[in-house]
C-alpha cells in the first residue's frame, strides 16, 4: 500500500506491505526502513544508509496492493479517493482525483443529488507583488444541472448573474484571510453546479468545496475552511437545511470558518435577538469544526506540497527604516480628522519615503555619525606619501605591518518600490492601531463607542415617489423609492423556477466621485451587488404584504460620499425613502458597522479585544474586522461579518453584537429627528393601483382571444396596465381616478354572474335576427330577446317594434347550459316602475311559443313580489344602483383591504 504523509522529512511517500515499511523522498531516495513485527507495530523508523534504492523501491512497489504508482502520488494523476463527511443529519460525499487532475486541486462534493465541481489553478510565474492577494473566484450554475436550457435567445450561459456573484463573494471572503502573505502567483477558483435536485442548496456546498480544493492544492494557506447554512424552525436549529425547511425558517445564516475560529458570517432573519443569533453561530461553528477535522485528515492523505518557497516578503529591516524616516510625521498625519486632507498628507509622506528608500538611498543613523576602521598595509615596496606617519629607523623591523586609521564611507541602502509601499502601508496601519489603543482616540477624535454626527432629510426630489438624504460623518447616501405595478418587478432566471419575480429590490451604486477619485463607470461591480443585496435583505422584513400594498417597490441608493459603512447608510436612507413614498412599513430600520483591534497587547493594551463602533474607511482597512448589523431596537434583520485575521471567537462576537445594538438605538433616535420628515403619503406622481377579485373562470373573459379584450380595455379607458392572475386577482394600474373607474366598470360587467330575475335598463340593441334581437346588457355581454318576448302583442318581425341602436329595458329569464342569456322585454311591460301598464293580449293575437309566454308571465309575477336588482348600462360602463343593490351577484369591484382603498384611492397611507 502507498500513502503520502508529512513528517520530519517533509512530504514523503510511505510504502508498506505485510513485512516491512519504507519511507521514500520525492526523488525516490529511501529515507528510512523498518521491519514490521506486527500489524499494530509502532516502532519508530530507523535511518537506513547505503541501500540499493531502485531495486528496493521496485520491490516495495511490486509487493504493495494499493494500486497506485509512486509517481502518481501528489502528481497530476493522483489516485482517486472518496470520503463521506457527516454534516447535520446527513453525509456529503467528497471525491478527488476522479476529474480535473491537471489542476492544482480539484474536488467534487455531493449532497443528495446536488453536485458541485471546484478546481484551483495557479499561474506558473508570480505577478508583481501587491498588498492584495491575486485570488479570482468564479461560480456558475449550469441550466443543464436542473434539466433546463436558458429561456433567452442565447442558449449558452453568459454573464454572471447577481446571485452567482453573491456566492462568489461567499467563497472569496473566508478564503482570503487564510492565504499566507508574500505569495503572488495568481490563483483561480472555478466552481460549477453540475447537478441540482431543487432540495439541497449549492451555495454552502460551494464554500466547503472551495475550501477543500485549496487545502488539497499547492496554494500556501494556513488551514482548511468549510461553510454551512443554519436555519431556525420553531426553536430548533438545523444545519444545512433543505429548501423545503427554509420555507418555514426564521433565520438564514451562512457561516464559514476553520477548526478553531469564525471567518465569515452572513445572513438574514426576522427580528432575531442577539442571544438567539449567537446560539445559531455556535451551532454553525460546531458543524464547521467537524468538517474541518475530516478535511484535515483528507489533506494529510491526498494533499500536495505547499509552495512555501514561492513566498517573497519584504526585508525585515525595511520596517525599521520606514519607521525611522516617517514615524514622527506619520503620528501627526493620522490625527487629521477629515478624510481627504489625511489621504493627501499620507500620499505625500509615502512619496517622501519612496524617494529616500528607492532613489537617494537610506543611511542609518548609526552610519551617519561616522566610524573608523583599522586597515593593514604592507610597507615593503611602497613609497611613503606626505601624509603618512614617519617611522624612526630601528623601531620597526623590515617586514612589519603598519596599521593606520581610515574613515569608512557609509553605503546607502536601496529597496524596491513595491516592498517600500507594502511596508509603508503596514507601518501606517500599526501606528493607527497603536493610537486607538494607547490614547483611546480615533483619527477623528471619537472614543471607541462613539458614533459620528447623523442628520437626514426627506422629500428632496419633487418628482420622485420618495427620496431621502442620509448623512453620517463623511458617509452619505441619496436614496430614492419608486412604486410601480407588476411590470416593474425584476425577473430572475434561476435553476428551478423559469419565471420568478422580485417585488422589492434595492440597487446600490458607488461612483468614484464619492471618494474624490477618477475611475471607470460601467456595469455594477461585485462589491456593489453585494452591498445592495445586504441592504435589500435588511429592509425586506418591514415591508407590507402584497395583498395589503399591491405595489412593486424599487429603492436606489447612490453613495454621494464615502468614508466607511456606506451599505449601512443605504439601509438608513432606504428606510426613510420608503416612508417618504407612503409605503406602510412596519417599523424603522438602521444599520451600523463594527470594527476590531484584536491583539491590543502589541499596542500597549491589556490584551482585551477593542470593539469600534461606526468604523471609518481607514479603520476598516487597518482593523481586524468589518461586522455590519442592521435591525431595530428589538431585533436583527441582516448581518455580515468579514475577518481580516485568523478568525474571532464567540465572546468577541457577543461583545460586538451588544455594542452594535446600542449603536442602532442611537441611529434610530437620530433618524426620528429627520427634517423635513417623511411624507408618509402616496405621491401624486405615483400610479394608482386597484385590486379586484373575480371568479377564476371569468379571467379569460377579461383577457379575450390573444389578449385582444384586455388591450381594448386599456386603449378605451387609458389605464396603464391590467394584470390578471389565475386565482382571480385583477390589478388595474392607472394615473388618474377617472380612467380607473371606467376600467373597473367594464371589468365588473364582463365578469359579473347574472341571476334570473335581474333587470337591465337602457340597454342597446346590437343586432337583429329573424328570431329576435341581441341586447347588450353590459359591455361585452349580450343576450337574446326572442321575438315573442319583445312585445306584449304578436309581432311578425322584430323590426316592427325596434331597430338597431334602440335602447330597451329587459329582464333575464333564462340561462342555458352553455351560459347563454335569454332576455324578456315583455316581462317588464306590466312593471309599474316602467310606466307602461300591462295589456292583456286579445284572442286574435298570435304567439310563437305559448309555453315561454306562460313562463315569462310567471317570472313577472314573481318579480313584482321581490325587490328588483337594477343595473344601468351606459357608454362609459354600467353602475350598480346603490338603493337596490344586487344580493346574489358576484362582487364586480372589490378592494382586498379597506386600508388599501384609502391608501390607493385617497392618496393617504398609515406608516408604522
Amino acid at each position: 500500500m502507498l500513502r503520502r504523509e508529512k513528517g520530519q522529512w517533509g512530504w514523503v511517500v510511505v510504502v508498506e506491505d505485510a513485512s516491512r515499511v519504507g519511507v521514500f523522498g520525492c526523488c525516490g531516495n529511501i529515507i528510512a526502513l523498518r521491519k514490521r513485527i506486527s500489524s499494530d507495530d509502532t516502532t519508530h523508523l530507523q535511518p537506513y544508509e547505503k541501500v540499493d534504492k531502485p531495486p528496493l523501491l521496485k520491490r516495495f512497489q511490486s509487493s504493495t496492493t494499493g494500486g497506485a504508482s509512486l509517481g502518481s502520488i501528489g502528481g497530476a494523476s493522483a489516485a482517486p479517493y472518496s470520503v463521506e463527511i457527516p454534516v447535520g443529519n446527513r453525509h456529503i460525499l467528497v471525491e478527488t482525483g476522479h476529474i480535473g487532475r491537471q489542476a492544482s486541486g480539484s474536488v467534487t462534493l455531493t449532497d443528495g443529488e446536488t453536485i458541485i465541481y471546484t478546481t484551483v489553478s495557479l499561474a506558473d510565474v508570480p505577478s508583481e507583488p501587491s498588498d492584495f492577494f491575486p485570488l479570482f473566484v468564479n461560480y456558475q450554475e449550469r441550466f443543464s444541472a436542473a434539466g433546463r436550457t436558458s429561456g433567452g435567445f442565447f442558449k449558452r450561459e453568459g454573464r454572471t448573474k447577481d446571485h452567482e456573484v453573491l456566492i462568489c463573494r461567499l467563497i472569496d471572503r473566508p478564503l482570503r484571510p487564510t492565504m499566507l502573505k508574500g505569495f503572488y502567483h495568481e490563483t483561480q477558483i472555478l466552481s460549477w453546479v453540475l447537478s441540482y435536485d431543487g432540495l439541497h442548496p449549492p451555495d454552502s456546498l460551494a464554500v466547503t468545496a472551495a475550501g477543500i480544493a485549496v487545502a488539497l492544492s499547492e496554494v500556501p494557506n494556513s488551514e482548511p475552511i468549510a461553510g454551512v447554512r443554519v436555519g431556525l424552525i420553531g426553536e430548533q436549529f438545523i444545519v444545512n437545511p433543505t429548501t423545503e425547511d427554509m420555507e418555514n425558517s426564521k433565520l438564514d445564516l451562512l457561516l464559514a470558518g476553520t477548526e478553531s475560529a469564525i471567518l465569515m458570517i452572513e445572513g438574514y432573519c426576522d427580528f432575531l435577538t442577539e442571544e438567539k443569533l449567537l446560539e445559531a453561530v455556535q451551532v454553525g461553528q460546531d458543524a464547521v469544526r467537524a468538517i474541518c477535522k475530516e478535511v484535515d485528515a483528507l489533506v494529510r492523505r491526498c494533499g500536495k506540497p505547499k509552495m512555501l518557497d514561492a513566498i517573497k516578503l519584504p526585508p525585515p529591516q525595511l520596517y525599521k527604516h520606514v519607521e525611522d524616516i516617517a514615524g514622527e510625521e506619520l503620528a501627526e498625519v493620522l490625527q487629521i480628522k477629515n478624510k481627504i486632507p489625511r489621504r493627501k498628507a499620507l500620499s505625500s509622506l509615502e512619496d517622501k519615503v519612496l524617494s529616500i528608500l528607492t532613489e537617494k538611498g537610506y543611511i542609518t543613523k548609526i552610519e551617519a555619525v561616522g566610524t573608523t576602521e583599522m586597515t593593514p598595509e604592507l610597507l615593503e615596496g611602497e613609497e611613503e606619501e606626505e601624509d603618512e606617519e614617519v617611522v624612526v629607523d630601528g623601531e620597526v623591523d623590515e617586514g612589519d605591518v603598519h596599521i593606520k586609521p581610515v574613515s569608512r564611507k557609509p553605503i546607502p541602502l536601496l529597496f524596491s518600490e513595491v516592498d517600500v509601499k507594502l511596508v509603508f502601508k503596514e507601518v501606517s496601519s500599526k501606528f493607527l492601531r497603536r493610537r486607538i489603543v494607547e490614547d483611546g482616540k480615533r483619527s477623528d477624535g471619537r472614543t471607541p463607542q462613539e458614533l459620528r454626527p447623523i442628520n437626514s432629510c426627506c422629500g428632496l426630489l419633487p418628482r420622485a415617489h420618495g427620496s431621502a438624504l442620509f448623512t453620517r460623518g463623511e458617509t452619505q447616501s441619496l436614496a430614492v423609492a419608486t412604486l410601480g405595478d407588476k411590470q416593474m418587478a425584476q425577473k430572475i432566471d434561476n435553476l428551478v423556477d423559469e419565471e420568478e419575480f422580485k417585488r422589492f429590490y434595492l440597487q446600490y451604486s458607488f461612483p468614484p466621485s464619492c471618494v474624490g477619485e477618477v475611475g471607470r463607470v460601467g456595469a455594477p461591480s461585485r462589491r456593489e451587488i453585494g452591498h445592495g443585496m445586504l441592504a435589500e435583505r435588511a429592509l425586506e422584513p418591514i415591508l407590507p404584504s402584497e395583498e395589503d400594498f399591491p405595489y412593486t417597490i424599487r429603492v436606489e441608493s447612490t453613495i454621494t460620499e464615502s468614508n466607511g459603512s456606506s451599505s449601512m447608510a443605504s439601509v438608513c436612507g432606504g428606510c426613510l425613502a420608503l416612508q417618504d413614498a407612503g409605503v406602510p412599513v412596519k417599523c424603522s430600520i438602521a444599520g451600523i458597522a463594527m470594527g476590531l483591534v484584536l491583539d491590543t497587547k502589541e499596542f500597549g493594551g491589556d490584551g482585551t479585544p477593542l470593539i469600534l463602533s461606526d468604523i471609518t474607511g481607514s479603520e476598516d482597512a487597518s482593523g481586524d474586522m468589518d461586522f455590519k448589523v442592521a435591525g431595530n431596537n428589538d431585533g436583527i434583520t441582516a448581518f455580515q461579518l468579514d475577518i481580516k485575521v485568523g478568525g474571532i471567537t464567540l465572546p468577541v462576537m457577543e461583545q460586538a453584537l451588544l455594542q452594535a445594538r446600542d449603536g442602532r438605538k442611537h441611529i434610530l433616535a437620530e433618524m426620528s429627528k429627520c427634517s423635513p420628515p417623511p411624507s408618509e403619503n402616496l405621491s401624486k406622481y405615483a400610479p394608482i393601483i386597484h385590486v379586484m377579485k373575480v371568479k377564476p373562470e371569468k379571467i379569460n373573459l377579461i383577457i379575450g382571444s390573444g389578449g385582444k379584450k384586455v388591450k381594448s380595455i386599456i386603449e378605451e379607458t387609458g389605464v396603464d396596465a391590467i394584470d390578471t392572475q389565475d386565482d382571480g386577482i385583477v390589478k388595474i394600474t392607472a394615473k388618474d381616478l377617472s380612467s380607473l373607474e371606467k376600467s373597473k366598470a367594464i371589468i365588473s360587467n364582463l365578469t359579473m354572474v347574472p341571476t334570473i330575475g335581474d333587470i337591465y335598463r337602457n340597454c342597446e340593441i346590437k343586432s337583429i335576427a329573424p328570431y329576435g334581437v341581441f341586447v347588450e346588457i353590459a359591455p361585452g355581454r349580450e343576450g337574446l330577446c326572442h321575438i315573442s318576448e319583445l312585445s306584449a302583442g304578436w309581432l311578425a318581425k322584430a323590426e316592427d317594434a325596434v331597430k338597431v341602436g334602440d335602447h330597451v329595458d329587459v329582464m333575464l329569464i333564462e340561462i342555458n347550459e352553455k351560459g347563454q342569456l335569454r332576455l324578456s322585454r315583455r316581462a317588464l311591460l306590466s312593471d309599474p316602475d316602467n310606466g307602461n301598464p300591462s295589456k292583456e293580449p286579445t284572442s286574435s293575437q298570435k304567439t310563437t311559443d305559448k309555453s315561454k309566454s306562460r313562463k315569462a308571465t310567471t317570472i313577472t309575477k314573481n318579480a313584482l313580489a321581490v325587490e328588483k336588482r337594477i343595473v344601468i348600462s351606459e357608454k362609459d360602463g354600467p353602475h350598480i344602483d346603490k338603493e337596490r343593490p344586487k344580493k346574489n351577484s358576484s362582487k364586480p369591484a372589490v378592494n382586498i383591504s379597506s386600508k388599501i382603498d384609502r391608501a390607493v384611492i385617497n392618496g393617504e397611507a398609515n406608516v408604522g
